[in-house]
């Protein structure tokens, strides 16, 4: 099962009430402090005035409740052709596409995996390189995202 996310489980009621899909939260350490990433969503897609209406509701919520210590930088993004994966569930609607996963750590001598994802069950994710199957825990995933093959769209 996927690592439970308390911020995400904070923020989700606000994002769903304004009527978008909170897909998963990044975060990450920069120079100047945290940056913390919201993926939204809709069955309408995402426009930039999407993002400033999620990130003011999201940032007053973030200042109340005062959940991320020191400078953080909030940025709200649409998923993109290269959407990342963070639940089973997403993982599942996009079983038989490529993707490229980083992990925490090394599994089989790799950090790096980019393959065809072949499972998603509540435990794990299996990516299959070549003939090579790889059973990957959620909890060793670092970053997920779908990896567009561009060769099919140009002619």
């Amino acid at each position: 099962m996927a690592v439970p996310d308390t911020l995400a489980e904070l923020l989700a009621p606000t994002v769903e009430g304004l009527g978008y899909d909170l897909l998963g939260i990044e975060r990450r350490r920069s120079e100047i402090g945290a940056v913390v990433r919201l993926y939204i969503d809709s069955e309408h897609g995402i426009a930039v005035e999407d993002c400033v209406k999620v990130s003011r509701q999201v940032s007053d919520i973030l200042d109340v409740e005062q959940t991320i210590s020191g400078e953080y930088t909030l940025e709200v993004s649409s998923p993109g052709l290269d959407r990342p994966l963070f639940t089973p569930d997403q993982y599942r609607a996009y079983i038989g596409a490529e993707v490229k996963v980083r992990l925490r750590t090394l599994l089989k001598g790799r950090r790096r995996l980019s393959g065809k994802l072949v499972d998603a069950t509540e435990e794990f994710v299996t990516i299959g390189i070549g003939e090579e199957r790889f059973d990957v825990p959620y909890n060793l995933v670092e970053h997920a995202r779908l990896d567009p093959q561009w060769s099919q769209w140009i002619t």
